[in-house]
């Protein structure tokens, strides 16, 4: 605690010259009721010490990032690149060269630059964890605290159309008030320092939500733009069960449910309907996903039975493809994702897929294929508690087709998502979007479609945004895309359709 006294206590401000103050700025001045609509993307160099980051911030792309018409970059980074011997309450001042250099390139090429602590000290949602946890040590808190004001000293003279700071990346599983008394902390030592920092704090929930307790501190807050998530990271390895993931759609059907409960479950239980137009026979098949404990699924038309299969997960081989076992509640949750089908024939009648014994199951696709070869596919990601609702299921001449009773568009984004950002601003919230995009497994045409309902939408609600990334899997360079023409630019590969997507919004 003695070298941590001796840090806080530090008074003089660190003069550095790398950065230059540049020619006159074009920039908004930003409040921390009302940020402008800066428009960019996020920069990984410093975020996970130990990975393939941790080099410095390159001038080209700054000079690209200006020279495509955009103004932001956020720098989300992990406090370990800068502190002595893996001692949270040792700063080293010399490891502060590549973020100087950065701010220096922002002002160079009139960028507003967003200094994002990714991992804190206690807190991050990337692995390993920390070893303590923020929202409840109080030295983590003021160790955290100290970070904080060693930026605002070291960057007390660069204006805010240039520089703000970014607390904490996407707080998880905490109330308002929890986040409220961390939060508060941060501010009054970044305040201590620099009274006029502008201070942006990411929503709750993994920033889906405002947070109407931070109101008070007079600071901005920050969006995500990761929804429907199945879509923005359909097969992304650090996502859980991500690789069995229906392939995305957009825009999409929307039936909700997913889960099929047994009698174990009487208040959840909710059979999948389907109402069948059928002018031929067709085949109907449908993916089973995760079985809790054991369950019988039966398919109906009407009365009659047409299908039905009994699942049992256990250890060891069997007809799935994981074995999970659940020592809280002592049963196996293993994963199936295997597909079944059912015959269907011609004609009107309701089709009812239930759970008629057990505990649950989940589905996570149906597909319609006539005799023609003619297919239409639903994708379904599970969601706990939602009550199925029914579908119909049609084939004519002109093919077949599932119809849900809503689908995921631009309407969906606004309503599901984005109104309640906008209505903060209506509060005097000011609010940007702070990370979005598609991880590089889900199709290019899907991705395309869904980036533009996405800026359609943060136009409407008038805020900004930073693409994650620049470079890499949801970038427009080098994002490893198998279903892109690449245009090459100096020997990096560049997704100009993605491109001028961005800079026409």
């Amino acid at each position: 605690m003695r070298r941590f006294k001796q840090i806080v206590c530090l008074a003089a401000v660190f003069a550095f010259a790398a950065i230059a103050t540049g020619s006159a700025s074009t920039l908004p001045e930003p409040r921390p009721d009302t940020l402008p609509r800066w428009r960019g993307f996020n920069l990984l160099e410093k975020f996970i010490k130990g990975g393939s980051s941790g080099g410095p911030y390159r001038q080209e792309d700054f000079r690209l990032i200006s020279e495509w018409g955009f103004n932001f970059v956020r720098l989300p980074m992990d406090y370990r690149f800068w502190i002595k011997d893996g001692d949270w309450a040792q700063i080293d001042e010399t490891a502060f060269a590549d973020i100087d250099q950065a701010i220096a390139f922002g002002r160079k090429y009139d960028i507003h630059v967003c200094i994002n602590f990714h991992r804190a000290p206690g807190y991050t949602v990337a692995q390993p964890p920390e070893p303590a946890d923020l929202w409840t040590d109080a030295q983590a808190q003021l160790v955290c605290a100290m970070h904080w004001a060693y930026f605002a000293r070291r960057y007390k003279d660069v204006p805010n159309t240039h520089l703000s700071f970014n607390l904490l990346n996407e707080p998880a599983d905490i109330d308002g008030w929890t986040y409220y008394r961390v939060v508060k902390q941060i501010v009054e030592a970044i305040r201590a320092e620099d009274p006029n920092r502008l201070i942006i704090a990411d929503g709750l929930n993994w920033g889906k939500q405002p947070c109407e307790e931070l109101v008070a501190l007079g600071v901005a807050q920050a969006a995500r733009g990761y929804e429907p998530f199945a879509l923005t990271h359909y097969k992304a390895s650090w996502v859980a069960g991500s690789q069995s993931w229906p392939v995305p759609q957009w825009p999409a059907p929307l039936a909700g449910g997913g889960y099929l409960y047994g009698p174990t479950k009487p208040d959840l239980r909710s059979p999948m309907r389907l109402n069948a137009n059928l002018h031929a026979p067709a085949t109907l098949t449908l993916t089973v996903g995760t079985v809790s404990a054991s369950a019988h699924l039966v398919v109906r038309q009407g009365e009659k039975e047409l299908w039905s299969q009994t699942f049992t997960p256990g250890p060891g081989d069997g007809p799935w493809k994981e074995v999970v076992f659940r020592p809280e509640w002592n049963v196996y949750q293993n994963v199936y994702d295997r597909s079944y089908e059912i015959s269907l024939p011609a004609g009107r009648y309701p089709l009812t897929l239930d759970n008629v014994r057990g505990d649950w199951l989940t589905l996570t696709g149906l597909e319609l294929r006539t005799q023609d070869g003619t297919a239409a596919d639903f994708p379904i990601r599970p969601e706990w508690g939602q009550p199925n609702e029914p579908l119909r299921v049609e084939s004519d001449e002109n093919g077949c087709r599932f119809v849900a009773p809503r689908r995921q568009d631009a309407d969906w984004l606004w309503q599901a998502v984005f109104s309640r950002w906008y209505t903060a601003r209506g509060q005097g919230i000011g609010v940007m979007v702070g990370e979005w995009g598609a991880h590089n497994r889900t199709p290019h045409d899907v991705t395309l479609r869904w980036m533009e309902d996405c800026l359609k939408t943060f136009r409407r609600a008038e805020i900004g945004w930073a693409l994650w990334n620049f470079r890499g899997s949801f970038g427009v360079l080098d994002s490893g895309r198998t279903d892109v023409p690449y245009e090459d630019l100096d020997g990096l590969k560049l997704d100009r359709k993605m491109l001028e997507l961005l800079r026409r919004y």
